[in-house]
């Protein structure tokens, strides 16, 4: 004997794979916050190994232009050495 399928199935289905799709979006939306600090926390990291390699002072501006940080080289400072 074949199965019928119901117009409920199809729907109670299409309901399980929006709610599956919904939680997969959060989780890409967690996924991609985290990447985000991550690669700024990276960008830090590798400045401060550039100041320690080049013996400069490297001036942290956050939130310039809507940046979480900005990092600019500190003209003055290296005028003085």
């Amino acid at each position: 004997m074949s199965e019928i399928i119901t117009l409920t199935d199809i729907i109670e289905s299409k309901i399980r794979k929006e709610k599956e799709l919904e939680q997969y979006y959060e989780h890409l939306q967690e996924l991609q916050r985290k990447i985000a600090f991550l690669e700024q926390d990276l960008k830090i990291t590798l400045t401060c190994i550039r100041m320690i390699e080049n013996e400069t002072v490297v001036e942290v501006q956050p939130f310039k232009d809507g940046k979480v940080l900005d990092l600019k080289k500190d003209e003055s400072e290296n005028e003085k050495d």
